[in-house]
Protein backbone atom coordinates (compact mmCIF):
# COMPACT_ATOMS: atom_id res chain seq x y z
CA UNK A 1 0.00 0.00 0.00
CA UNK A 2 1.23 3.11 -0.96
CA UNK A 3 1.03 6.68 -0.16
CA UNK A 4 0.01 7.94 -3.40
CA UNK A 5 -2.85 4.69 -3.53
CA UNK A 6 -4.36 6.02 0.13
CA UNK A 7 -4.34 10.02 -1.25
CA UNK A 8 -6.20 8.95 -4.44
CA UNK A 9 -8.70 7.40 -2.18
CA UNK A 10 -9.17 10.19 -0.34
CA UNK A 11 -9.71 12.17 -2.77
CA UNK A 12 -12.20 10.52 -4.59
CA UNK A 13 -14.31 9.91 -1.46
CA UNK A 14 -13.86 13.78 -0.90
CA UNK A 15 -15.13 14.84 -4.06
CA UNK A 16 -17.72 12.57 -5.27
CA UNK A 17 -15.82 11.09 -8.39
CA UNK A 18 -12.98 9.95 -10.33
CA UNK A 19 -12.98 12.69 -12.33
CA UNK A 20 -13.39 16.11 -9.94
CA UNK A 21 -10.61 14.49 -7.65
CA UNK A 22 -8.12 14.04 -10.69
CA UNK A 23 -8.75 17.74 -11.41
CA UNK A 24 -8.06 18.64 -7.62
CA UNK A 25 -4.36 16.49 -7.58
CA UNK A 26 -3.96 18.04 -11.28
CA UNK A 27 -3.26 14.31 -12.31
CA UNK A 28 -4.79 12.35 -15.16
CA UNK A 29 -7.83 10.36 -14.45
CA UNK A 30 -6.90 7.01 -15.70
CA UNK A 31 -3.64 7.43 -13.75
CA UNK A 32 -5.85 8.40 -10.45
CA UNK A 33 -8.26 5.51 -11.19
CA UNK A 34 -5.61 3.24 -11.42
CA UNK A 35 -4.24 3.92 -8.18
CA UNK A 36 -7.69 3.03 -6.36
CA UNK A 37 -7.87 -0.03 -8.74
CA UNK A 38 -4.50 -1.19 -7.21
CA UNK A 39 -5.34 -0.43 -3.65
CA UNK A 40 -8.29 -2.58 -3.83
CA UNK A 41 -6.62 -5.58 -5.40
CA UNK A 42 -3.69 -5.29 -2.91
CA UNK A 43 -6.44 -6.11 -0.32
CA UNK A 44 -8.87 -7.76 -2.23
CA UNK A 45 -11.56 -5.04 -1.17
CA UNK A 46 -14.02 -3.27 -2.95
CA UNK A 47 -13.81 0.39 -1.71
CA UNK A 48 -15.88 1.70 -4.27
CA UNK A 49 -19.38 1.36 -6.09
CA UNK A 50 -19.13 2.51 -9.65
CA UNK A 51 -22.60 3.64 -10.93
CA UNK A 52 -22.41 5.57 -14.40
CA UNK A 53 -19.93 8.73 -13.57
CA UNK A 54 -21.24 8.44 -10.02
CA UNK A 55 -19.40 6.74 -7.39
CA UNK A 56 -20.63 5.07 -3.63
CA UNK A 57 -18.19 4.33 -0.72
CA UNK A 58 -18.75 0.35 0.31
CA UNK A 59 -18.88 -0.29 3.97
CA UNK A 60 -15.23 -1.13 4.30
CA UNK A 61 -14.87 1.97 2.29
CA UNK A 62 -16.60 4.31 4.76
CA UNK A 63 -14.56 2.95 7.16
CA UNK A 64 -11.01 3.24 5.89
CA UNK A 65 -12.36 6.85 4.30
CA UNK A 66 -13.08 7.89 8.42
CA UNK A 67 -9.29 6.43 8.80
CA UNK A 68 -7.78 8.11 5.73
CA UNK A 69 -9.31 12.07 7.45
CA UNK A 70 -7.35 10.92 10.42
CA UNK A 71 -4.43 10.57 8.40
CA UNK A 72 -4.36 13.84 6.32
CA UNK A 73 -5.55 15.57 9.25
CA UNK A 74 -2.44 14.98 10.81
CA UNK A 75 -0.34 15.46 7.90
CA UNK A 76 -2.09 19.01 7.99
CA UNK A 77 -0.97 19.39 11.59
CA UNK A 78 2.61 18.34 10.14
CA UNK A 79 2.20 21.20 8.01
CA UNK A 80 0.96 23.40 10.24
CA UNK A 81 3.43 22.67 12.87
CA UNK A 82 6.40 23.22 10.18
CA UNK A 83 5.33 26.56 8.81
CA UNK A 84 3.13 28.70 11.64
CA UNK A 85 6.02 30.49 12.34
CA UNK A 86 6.84 31.05 8.62
CA UNK A 87 3.56 32.87 7.16
CA UNK A 88 0.22 33.72 7.88
CA UNK A 89 -2.79 31.02 8.96
CA UNK A 90 -4.73 30.83 5.88
CA UNK A 91 -7.49 28.02 5.51
CA UNK A 92 -11.28 27.62 6.40
CA UNK A 93 -12.28 26.99 10.14
CA UNK A 94 -15.19 25.43 9.92
CA UNK A 95 -17.95 25.73 12.62
CA UNK A 96 -20.93 24.13 13.49
CA UNK A 97 -23.14 25.34 16.53
CA UNK A 98 -26.88 25.34 17.33
CA UNK A 99 -26.30 28.68 18.17
CA UNK A 100 -23.23 31.02 17.52
CA UNK A 101 -24.49 34.14 19.52
CA UNK A 102 -21.74 33.12 22.83
CA UNK A 103 -18.55 33.21 20.09
CA UNK A 104 -19.82 35.96 18.02
CA UNK A 105 -16.70 38.00 19.70
CA UNK A 106 -14.27 35.39 19.86
CA UNK A 107 -15.18 34.67 15.75
CA UNK A 108 -14.49 38.67 14.95
CA UNK A 109 -11.33 38.42 17.56
CA UNK A 110 -10.10 35.48 14.96
CA UNK A 111 -10.93 37.12 11.75
CA UNK A 112 -9.13 40.24 12.91
CA UNK A 113 -5.99 37.92 13.87
CA UNK A 114 -6.14 35.74 10.96
CA UNK A 115 -7.09 38.18 7.35
CA UNK A 116 -6.28 35.04 5.36
CA UNK A 117 -8.82 32.66 6.93
CA UNK A 118 -11.96 31.70 5.99
CA UNK A 119 -14.57 31.01 9.23
CA UNK A 120 -17.15 28.69 7.60
CA UNK A 121 -20.51 28.50 10.37
CA UNK A 122 -23.33 25.80 9.47
CA UNK A 123 -26.35 24.99 11.98
CA UNK A 124 -27.17 21.90 13.35
CA UNK A 125 -29.11 20.59 16.44
CA UNK A 126 -26.64 19.20 19.10
CA UNK A 127 -26.47 15.31 17.73
CA UNK A 128 -25.75 17.23 14.26
CA UNK A 129 -23.07 18.92 15.74
CA UNK A 130 -20.88 15.69 17.64
CA UNK A 131 -21.56 14.05 14.21
CA UNK A 132 -19.72 16.64 12.21
CA UNK A 133 -17.22 16.66 14.28
CA UNK A 134 -16.51 13.15 14.93
CA UNK A 135 -16.96 12.47 10.54
CA UNK A 136 -14.40 15.44 10.35
CA UNK A 137 -16.64 17.96 8.89
CA UNK A 138 -15.74 21.23 10.95
CA UNK A 139 -13.08 21.88 13.36
CA UNK A 140 -15.37 23.27 16.24
CA UNK A 141 -18.67 22.78 17.04
CA UNK A 142 -20.90 24.87 20.02
CA UNK A 143 -23.43 22.47 21.60
CA UNK A 144 -25.63 22.84 25.17
CA UNK A 145 -25.95 20.62 28.06
CA UNK A 146 -23.54 18.34 26.36
CA UNK A 147 -22.51 14.75 28.09
CA UNK A 148 -18.81 14.33 28.48
CA UNK A 149 -17.45 11.93 26.12
CA UNK A 150 -13.62 10.84 26.36
CA UNK A 151 -13.18 11.48 22.62
CA UNK A 152 -14.23 15.58 23.20
CA UNK A 153 -12.83 18.21 24.64
CA UNK A 154 -15.32 20.69 26.21
CA UNK A 155 -15.26 24.48 27.29
CA UNK A 156 -17.71 26.33 28.96
CA UNK A 157 -18.45 29.84 27.15
CA UNK A 158 -22.03 30.79 28.60
CA UNK A 159 -25.43 29.66 29.87
CA UNK A 160 -28.85 31.01 28.59
CA UNK A 161 -32.29 30.93 30.22
CA UNK A 162 -34.84 28.32 28.56
CA UNK A 163 -38.26 30.59 27.98
CA UNK A 164 -41.36 29.92 25.93
CA UNK A 165 -41.95 32.09 22.63
CA UNK A 166 -45.24 32.71 21.21
CA UNK A 167 -46.27 35.23 17.99
CA UNK A 168 -47.26 38.21 19.94
CA UNK A 169 -51.13 38.49 20.62
CA UNK A 170 -50.96 35.62 20.92
CA UNK A 171 -51.52 35.08 24.76
CA UNK A 172 -53.02 38.43 26.59
CA UNK A 173 -50.37 41.10 27.02
CA UNK A 174 -51.05 40.91 30.74
CA UNK A 175 -49.92 37.50 31.20
CA UNK A 176 -46.02 37.70 32.16
CA UNK A 177 -44.91 34.07 32.59
CA UNK A 178 -46.15 31.01 32.11
CA UNK A 179 -47.03 28.81 34.82
CA UNK A 180 -44.88 25.08 33.62
CA UNK A 181 -47.67 23.01 35.27
CA UNK A 182 -50.28 24.70 32.59
CA UNK A 183 -48.16 23.83 30.07
CA UNK A 184 -50.33 20.40 29.07
CA UNK A 185 -53.23 22.71 28.17
CA UNK A 186 -51.38 24.75 25.62
CA UNK A 187 -50.82 24.40 21.98
CA UNK A 188 -47.07 23.06 22.32
CA UNK A 189 -44.67 22.80 19.04
CA UNK A 190 -41.46 21.03 19.78
CA UNK A 191 -38.30 20.39 18.24
CA UNK A 192 -36.81 17.31 16.74
CA UNK A 193 -35.01 14.51 19.13
CA UNK A 194 -31.67 15.61 18.38
CA UNK A 195 -32.29 18.88 19.70
CA UNK A 196 -30.75 19.98 23.33
CA UNK A 197 -33.38 22.38 24.13
CA UNK A 198 -35.65 19.59 23.47
CA UNK A 199 -34.06 17.26 25.73
CA UNK A 200 -33.52 19.73 28.08
CA UNK A 201 -37.77 20.36 28.37
CA UNK A 202 -38.31 16.85 28.02
CA UNK A 203 -36.62 15.74 30.96
CA UNK A 204 -37.80 18.36 33.11
CA UNK A 205 -41.49 17.20 32.30
CA UNK A 206 -40.41 13.81 33.08
CA UNK A 207 -39.31 14.45 36.47
CA UNK A 208 -42.54 16.68 36.96
CA UNK A 209 -44.35 13.81 35.78
CA UNK A 210 -45.93 16.27 33.59
CA UNK A 211 -47.24 14.83 30.18
CA UNK A 212 -46.34 17.26 27.38
CA UNK A 213 -47.74 16.82 24.01
CA UNK A 214 -46.95 18.44 21.44
CA UNK A 215 -49.57 19.45 18.26
CA UNK A 216 -46.75 20.26 15.87
CA UNK A 217 -43.05 19.36 15.85
CA UNK A 218 -40.22 20.88 13.47
CA UNK A 219 -36.88 20.29 12.48
CA UNK A 220 -34.63 23.24 13.44
CA UNK A 221 -34.63 26.76 15.33
CA UNK A 222 -35.65 28.50 12.33
CA UNK A 223 -38.26 26.58 11.26
CA UNK A 224 -39.84 26.76 14.98
CA UNK A 225 -39.66 30.21 14.77
CA UNK A 226 -41.87 30.72 11.42
CA UNK A 227 -43.65 28.42 12.93
CA UNK A 228 -44.72 30.44 16.25
CA UNK A 229 -44.72 33.30 14.12
CA UNK A 230 -47.63 32.16 12.40
CA UNK A 231 -49.82 31.96 15.57
CA UNK A 232 -49.63 27.87 15.64
CA UNK A 233 -48.75 27.34 19.29
CA UNK A 234 -45.90 28.02 21.91
CA UNK A 235 -42.15 26.86 21.14
CA UNK A 236 -39.12 26.79 23.70
CA UNK A 237 -35.59 28.39 22.90
CA UNK A 238 -32.74 29.33 25.03
CA UNK A 239 -32.51 33.16 25.17
CA UNK A 240 -29.37 33.04 23.51
CA UNK A 241 -31.46 31.33 20.14
CA UNK A 242 -34.51 33.74 20.38
CA UNK A 243 -32.77 36.93 17.75
CA UNK A 244 -34.59 39.83 17.64
CA UNK A 245 -37.82 39.63 15.50
CA UNK A 246 -40.53 41.71 16.71
CA UNK A 247 -43.43 39.57 15.83
CA UNK A 248 -42.13 37.17 18.03
CA UNK A 249 -43.00 37.81 22.10
CA UNK A 250 -40.62 35.45 25.09
CA UNK A 251 -42.07 34.44 28.42
CA UNK A 252 -40.08 32.86 31.11
CA UNK A 253 -41.55 29.94 32.28
CA UNK A 254 -42.15 30.24 36.16
CA UNK A 255 -42.17 27.42 38.56
CA UNK A 256 -39.12 25.88 36.71
CA UNK A 257 -35.49 26.58 36.18
CA UNK A 258 -34.57 25.76 32.91
CA UNK A 259 -31.20 26.80 31.85
CA UNK A 260 -29.45 25.78 28.78
CA UNK A 261 -25.01 25.48 29.30
CA UNK A 262 -23.76 26.20 25.87
CA UNK A 263 -20.12 25.03 25.44
CA UNK A 264 -17.13 24.52 22.66
CA UNK A 265 -16.29 21.28 21.70
CA UNK A 266 -13.85 19.79 19.27
CA UNK A 267 -12.24 16.47 19.09
CA UNK A 268 -9.60 15.63 21.47
CA UNK A 269 -7.36 13.85 19.06
CA UNK A 270 -7.32 17.37 17.24
CA UNK A 271 -6.26 19.99 19.42
CA UNK A 272 -3.29 20.65 18.03
CA UNK A 273 -4.41 21.37 14.90
CA UNK A 274 -3.35 25.04 14.50
CA UNK A 275 -6.91 26.26 13.15
CA UNK A 276 -8.12 25.20 16.77
CA UNK A 277 -5.24 26.20 18.64
CA UNK A 278 -5.64 29.45 16.87
CA UNK A 279 -9.52 30.17 17.73
CA UNK A 280 -8.76 28.56 21.48
CA UNK A 281 -6.62 31.81 21.56
CA UNK A 282 -9.44 33.96 20.64
CA UNK A 283 -11.53 32.21 22.97
CA UNK A 284 -9.10 32.76 26.03
CA UNK A 285 -8.80 36.42 25.05
CA UNK A 286 -12.74 36.99 24.68
CA UNK A 287 -12.46 35.81 28.49
CA UNK A 288 -10.43 37.49 30.25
Amino acid sequence: MRYSQLRAFHHVAVHGGFSSAARALNQSQPALSDQVRQLEQLHDTLLFYRENRHVRLTEAGNELFLLTRQFFDVEEQIGDCLSQHRQQLAGTLRVVADSALHITDSLRAFREANPNALVAIQTGNSEEVLQRLRHYDAEIGVVGNISPAPDLIEIPIGQAQIVAIMARGFLPDTVESLDCKALSDLPLIFRETGSSTQRCLDAWAKVERLVLRPVITVEGREALREVVKSGAGIGFVSRAELGNDINIRALPLAGATLEMKESLVFLSMRRDLLMIRAFLRCIEIGNT
